[in-house]
């Protein structure tokens, strides 16, 4: 009936055109085409026709002149629009003016992509005002073809005719544009003579819905001498396309329990044909469920919007009752409105039911038992439970909590993210000698709260009884570290401390022996029934052993168990400093030229491995010098340096300074020693110190060396 409808349209359009065609047939001064329409093309070539314009004045055209609006375009005298160079981007419009000796108009060229089209059928048919028929002269009459898609053989059939008012002895028809000379080619062809159009096969209108062609009249040499006229072909649609759900997988949700009229989820189907005709108009069904219980109609689904709802009571959406809480329904979709003799297309829709928190956990059972060695920790029950919600929600996911007989936070419970098992754990290590036994009340949640009419009750509650083994615990030293200070270079045998160690197994009565388990300089023992520490040798605080004045030690407290347990014990000795050390001199050579101006030789410091006061201020003093004149002298700089300075120059030979050095300890220690000094002959600035005239020593040494001499003579003599 449509199909007729669109028919009769079509006849009646035409008429309508031939008849305003008719009265208009006369010379109407001006452009004969107001607007054209162009598609964009890549690029405006150089010198190639656009498209032809007609202006006619009636009287001629005498003095006929053309301006157009972009200057890269001119329009011959013949009427055709060409480029002047190569355009990429002309604008979406041109505008051309043309005036003669007695008439002027303005036509105005529109440029539309190849996307862009009418989608209306007062549009397709150029219905505007008085049916917007472009103004000409009317020579060539084309109107609008309706061609029904999928038409069966024989080809070509006529679909349609041109025709022109004024005849012209040798003029032909030409057809062109796509569908014709452009591609797809050869679908429609026209009658040179008699100016028929016929179509050479079956149209798909998906794939094409409208074509625009131009018909012109040529001479026998095949000039142009009319058009050419826009010739409009529409594809009239048929059902030929069913339905298709474009969108999948379709997966819904609905919790359980939910009211009837839930809507759970929408199918939307496509349709290629014609959206605006009943062979896309679909209507939607339920084909088949599976499962079918508890109800073979569990969902409804709207027919024409495909919302899918629930229709049945919220008591049988009850995941936990269920056969299955999946769902699948095959859903079709019809066009046609739905009748007999439309196409139909199907889907799957895939209906999950969520569960709820409508079941609280609950204990396997009301006690449980543990045994636990003390000083142990680590987990040592798992508490069962059983809920029938889902097990990959949080209405079935457990959280256990400690509410009694945990006042020392010895225990944890974590739940087993995998079985849902409660782990009771040890955290803080018991002690048998406190307490044997241990009762805790736990109870469990979920993770979600339960719905409101549902709450937990006794069974979601247990009592887990702990007995605690005894085992046997090494002593335990009392302090633990134990801290002591002692002087230095006290006498061997020296008491140090005594120790106290006791066992925490107090039931069973057992002895304590200590041992020395780690001494890393060897000075100290223990008494291994009292626990008294000794030295075995001297304490020396400038020791390596011994670290920012602490030396460190370890004792062992050992029982009389089987197997025996011991216990470790740390000893801090803090040892003060006394002055056993003579503060040491550097440097202990130094050189100087023998022509030296500057007589400063060497500046002089002192060190001590003392603490203060056993350090400086040192006192730095020359021993007597030999010969009868002072060769040098030691002047103080500060607490801990000093200068020596020469009186002269000096030969170049070997000089040893006698210096003494004494610390501030009470009694203060005192360091006799000598300073080499190398006087070396200096030239070019390099010093030369390898040959010296003769080795000068100090008085001491001469005398060392006339002592030994005359013991020699003695021991001769006798």
């Amino acid at each position: 009936m449509q199909h007729k409808t669109q028919l009769t349209l079509s006849f009646l359009l035409s008429q309508v055109l031939l008849l305003a065609c008719a009265e208009d047939l006369e010379c109407i001064p001006g452009f004969q085409q107001k607007v054209f329409y162009i598609e964009q093309p890549f690029e405006f070539t150089e010198d190639q026709p656009v498209l032809n314009l007609v202006f006619d004045d009636c009287k001629g055209n005498n003095k006929l002149n053309f301006e157009v609006s972009n200057p890269d375009f001119k329009v011959e005298r013949d009427g055709s629009l060409v480029a002047l160079k190569n355009v990429s981007e002309a604008g979406r419009a041109l505008f051309v003016h043309a005036r003669s000796e007695h008439a002027e108009d303005m036509a105005e060229i529109l440029i539309v992509g190849a996307n862009e089209k009418r989608g209306a059928l007062k549009e397709i048919f150029k219905i505007e005002g008085n049916l917007g028929i472009p103004r000409q002269k009317r020579a060539i009459l084309a109107t609008p073809i309706l061609i029904p898609e999928n038409q069966r053989p024989p080809f070509p059939r006529s679909v349609g005719k041109v025709i022109r008012s004024e005849g012209t002895e040798g003029a032909k028809f030409r057809l062109s544009g796509k569908g014709v000379d452009q591609d797809p080619k050869g679908i429609f062809r026209i009658n040179e003579i008699s100016g028929d159009v016929s179509v050479t096969r079956a149209l798909d209108r998906e794939a094409i819905a409208n074509y625009e062609l131009e018909v012109e009249v040529t001479d026998l040499s095949g000039k142009v001498i009319d058009g050419p006229v826009r010739l409009d072909i529409s594809v009239i649609d048929q059902n030929d396309n069913k339905p298709m759900f474009k969108e999948g997988p379709y997966v819904g949700h609905v919790m359980e329990g939910s009211p009837t009229g839930t809507t759970v989820m929408r199918m939307t189907a496509f349709d290629a044909d014609d959206s605006s005709t009943d062979n896309a108009l679909l209507r939607y069904n339920i084909i088949k469920q599976t499962p079918i219980k508890p109800s073979p109609n569990m969902f409804y689904i709207d027919p024409e919007k495909g919302d899918i709802v629930t229709v049945v009571s919220p008591s049988m959406l009850d995941r936990e009752t269920m056969e299955t809480p999946k769902y699948e329904l095959v859903i079709g979709a019809k066009d046609m409105g739905g009748f007999d003799v439309g196409l139909t297309g199907t889907a799957t829709a895939t209906i999950l039911i969520d569960d709820k928190n409508d079941h609280p956990p609950e204990f396997t059972k009301k006690e449980f038992q543990a045994t636990v060695k003390e000083g142990v920790t680590g987990v040592i029950v798992n508490l069962t439970v059983g809920d029938r919600d889902d097990p990959a929600t949080g209405a079935w996911r457990a959280v256990y909590t400690i509410i009694n007989g945990n006042p020392g936070q010895s225990f944890e419970i974590h739940t087993n993210p995998e079985t849902n098992e409660g782990m009771l754990s040890v955290v803080k290590p018991l002690d048998y000698e406190i307490s044997a036994f241990h009762t805790l009340l736990i109870k469990v949640e979920n993770e979600d709260p339960l719905v409101p009419d549902i709450a937990y009750g006794p069974s979601s509650t247990a009592t887990v009884q702990i007995t605690v083994k005894d085992v046997n615990e090494g002593p335990v030293f009392h302090p633990n570290p134990m801290t002591v200070t002692k002087q230095e270079n006290i006498p061997i045998g020296s008491i140090v401390l005594t120790v106290n160690a006791t066992d925490p197994d107090t039931l069973q009565h057992q002895t304590i022996r200590y041992s020395v388990y780690k001494d890393p300089a060897g000075w100290l023992e223990i008494n291994p029934t009292n626990g008294t520490i000794g030295t075995t040798a001297i304490l020396d605080r400038e020791s390596p052993y011994v670290q920012d004045n602490i030396y460190t030690a370890l004792f062992l407290a050992i029982d009389s168990g089987n197997p025996p347990a011991t216990g470790t014990g740390t000893l801090h000795i803090t040892l003060e400093d006394v002055n056993d050390n003579v503060p040491s001199l550097y440097p202990t050579l130094a050189k100087v030229c023998d022509d030296a101006k500057d007589l400063r030789v060497v500046v002089l410091g002192a060190s001590d491995k003392d603490l203060h006061p056993n350090t400086d201020p040192f006192k730095f003093e020359l021993s007597k010098q030999s010969g009868p004149e002072k060769l040098w002298k030691i002047t103080k700089i500060n607490n801990t340096h000093a200068q020596v300075v020469l009186l002269q120059n000096l030969k170049k030979a070997n000089y040893n300074i006698p210096i003494s050095v004494t610390d501030s300890g009470k009694p203060p220690l005192t360091n006799n020693t000598e300073l080499k000094l190398q006087v070396c002959s200096c030239k070019k600035s390099r010093m030369d110190c390898s040959a010296t005239d003769a080795l000068h020593i100090s008085m001491t040494l001469i005398l060392l060396s006339l002592f030994s001499l005359f013991f020699v003579q003695l021991n001769l003599s006798d």
